[in-house]
């Protein structure tokens, strides 16, 4: 696809004023002002100290300003949080040599995880290139753009200043448009060049970042699968943001069963008449049952990569079969379903948008009269929500057990917390039992939903111990009016939970919940499921509380659901600064993580 560079008369960003200099990082934080990013996450350096200049410049005058992590994978991973909360390019930078280095993680994990990052990484002066500089990192050192070559989707060096006002449009154009990262790499001196303009030449802020080239012959062949006679189930992925109004208005006017994967469950209510649970990793049986169904004639998989956590650890008895109808935005993910009997390419929001408009034009036959069709959440006769999948060991999430139940745990907090909190989950134990057990409730039956992430988020495809750490705190930036609660196992929080210390000094409402076990859980888990040797997974105990007062930060112990029901929620929500929640959780109990323990014993077929 060709790009089209527009020059604009008028760009409503501000321009540096006077004899004030203007240079290359001037101009960059100028295009960021351009897209409304209000933050830059890294850490300073040397190297990339014009870039925090220009910010501290722009800081003064209300513009975009600096998020200094305490290690630059939790910078990254801040960025990834900040832009899936707030529908913008997430924009991290570093250092060069180490600092650069230290990006990677976070790229490659925005990378598979398909989050649009702008990385810029500093380099030495060009003139130092070969002659072994202080941490280069350029062609001739270190390559830090040869090492993210195989993570990004526009990687270059700015060899010259009169590039880079291009190079910078190209970057974003990609990050927007294909949904990942992309990295300048830009030298001391070419950071520090001088420039006759003081303004952005080219307007950034209206690329297009949606594929709305659809085949409306393909549109019509799915309208056709969804009115056939047997009802078809929806598989709601994560990309459905902006479109999963349409998607549950078409299966409430259907009749048509929902599942999501783990990553598109918190798009949908739990307690959604059609909810039927979530397929893949640490999912419901319920939600394998409906994709079973010999009567069901499609399953129609909407923006989902499909990759082993969704697609049930291939199971092509249940999903990956030629009932699959695979409904996407970016055609690399039909890689992983080669046995659909129809792919459909295009803008999700689009395509359902024109679906449900068909559809309603006939809605008056009596299998689609939309005025039978229940949209009320389902009560028991006491009047108490009733959700219509089930759960592994359910009653465990209502024992009164000290250490307390890690089941009891989940399913306490959608009922402490306010019904618009943010769950964001960590690798590990910690993403089994929130994905099987943890169930936001936020009253959406239809209705109209932003394009911003959902109440539950984790990072699946490439799953980043300590993610959840970073991205709680651009998450609490993004959405500020909302609370937002971090879960994190103790192995990750020995990882990076250093970034504790940027939402005190952002004085940001993050409630971090430590799952305490003093083991590696998942490893320790793991190991016994498979019958493997037991090895590797002991952490020391510790008191996370302690560390956490230390720090300046309000801290609770939790043993048993007594503690957690006593603390005053309110207040903590109400706090600005974070507040930590050392949870001692019963060790013993194993996390529903089966289907990942049946995918490393068997190989992996593609039919």
């Amino acid at each position: 696809m060709s790009i089209q560079v527009t020059k604009r008369q008028e760009i409503p960003s501000k321009t540096v004023s006077g004899n004030q200099s203007f240079d290359v990082a001037d101009l960059l934080v100028s295009y960021l002002e351009q897209l409304n990013i209000e933050y830059v996450f890294g850490i300073p350096g040397g190297a990339i100290e014009p870039l925090y200049n220009a910010l501290a410049r722009s800081e003064r005058r209300g513009g975009p300003r600096s998020i200094v992590a305490r290690h630059e994978t939790g910078a990254a991973f801040m960025a990834a949080g900040y832009a899936s909360n707030s529908n913008k390019i997430g924009v991290c930078c570093s250092t060069t040599g180490p600092g650069a280095t230290n990006l990677i993680t976070g790229i490659a994990s925005a990378y598979e995880n398909n989050i649009p990052l702008l990385v810029i990484t500093a380099q030495t002066s060009r003139e130092s290139f070969g002659k072994g500089a202080f941490q280069e990192s350029s062609c001739t050192g270190t390559n830090i753009v040869g090492m993210l070559d195989y993570c990004t989707h526009y990687n270059t060096l700015v060899s010259h200043a009169d590039q880079f006002e291009y190079k910078l449009y190209s970057a974003l154009t990609r990050a927007l448009q294909m949904k990942g990262p992309v990295h300048l790499s830009i030298p001391l001196d070419i950071h520090r060049a001088k420039l006759p303009i003081k303004k952005p030449t080219y307007n950034v802020s209206n690329i297009p970042n949606n594929n709305a080239v659809v085949d409306t012959s393909s549109i019509y062949i799915l309208e056709q699968e969804l009115l056939k006679q047997e009802k078809p189930v929806f598989v709601i992925g994560e990309d459905c943001q902006d479109a999963i109004s349409d998607i549950l208005n078409i299966a409430v006017i259907l009749q048509a069963e929902v599942v999501t994967t783990p990553h598109g469950k918190g798009l949908i209510s739990p307690y959604h008449p059609l909810f039927r649970g979530v397929i893949g990793f640490a999912g419901h049986e319920s939600a394998t049952e409906t994709l079973s169904n010999k009567d069901i004639s499609s399953v129609i998989a909407v923006g989902t990569v499909l990759s082993e956590w969704a697609n049930n650890g291939w199971d092509s008895q249940v999903l990956l079969n030629k009932k699959l109808v695979h409904v996407e935005q970016n055609e690399k993910h039909f890689l992983y379903s080669p046995m659909a009997k129809l792919h459909l390419q295009g803008s999700i929001s689009y395509i359902f948008n024109k679906l449900l408009a068909s559809i309603l034009k006939r809605k008056t036959s009596e299998k689609i009269n939309e005025s039978t069709a229940p949209v009320e959440p389902v009560k028991d006769q006491s009047g108490k929500l009733q959700f219509q999948f089930l759960m592994h060991e359910q009653e465990k999430c209502f024992d009164n057990s000290t250490p307390i139940k890690p089941q009891r745990l989940m399913q306490e907090l959608p009922c402490i917390f306010p019904q618009n909190t943010i769950y964001l989950v960590d690798t590990g134990n910690s993403m089994s039992w929130g994905i099987h057990y943890l169930h936001p409730y936020d009253r959406r039956i239809r209705g109209h939903r932003d394009s911003k992430a959902g109440l539950f988020q984790s990072n699946l495809e490439f799953s980043s111990m300590g993610w959840a750490i970073g991205a709680s705190i651009g998450t609490a930036l993004a959405r500020p009016k909302q609370a937002v609660v971090c879960i994190t196992g103790d192995g990750s929080f020995l990882m990076s939970g250093q970034e504790i210390t940027v939402a005190v000094q952002q004085q940001l409402t993050v409630i971090f919940l430590v799952l305490n076990d003093a083991a590696l859980g998942m490893v320790k888990h793991g190991q016994q499921l498979a019958k493997a040797e037991q090895i590797g997974f002991k952490l020391p105990t510790v008191n996370y509380a302690s560390m956490a007062n230390a720090m300046g930060i309000n801290a609770h112990n939790i043993h048993s659901p007594r503690d957690l029901l006593n603390l005053n929620i309110d207040a903590i929500c109400k706090h600005k600064g974070p507040t930590l929640l050392d949870v001692r959780i019963d060790a013993e109990e194993i996390p529903p993580m089966g289907m990942r323990i049946k995918s490393l014993s068997m190989p992996t077929q593609i039919n």
